[in-house]
């Protein structure tokens, strides 16, 4: 698989999400990625970017300052 940005060769790892959702910082750690050994852009499959999602919306149900989540219990 190729880098989008790039075209550099891209390497499985696993990674860190952050967003910013309504004054409210979500982050999803060890996170099924594709990361480009090039120039470091990071990439998702379908179904993580989906779930991802599916993290994100539930972590704004409680609405604090900061949420921390491991992406490995979360799909357990």
């Amino acid at each position: 698989m190729t880098c989008f940005m790039c075209k550099g060769t891209l390497e499985d790892r696993q990674t860190s999400f952050l967003i910013d959702v309504e004054n409210c910082i979500v982050i999803v750690k060890n996170v099924p990625s594709q990361v480009c050994k090039q120039c470091g852009e990071t990439s998702y499959s379908d179904s993580v970017a989906a779930e991802l999602e599916r993290i994100v919306a539930e972590a704004r149900k409680t609405i604090t300052e900061v949420t921390i989540i491991n992406y490995e219990s979360w799909v357990a």
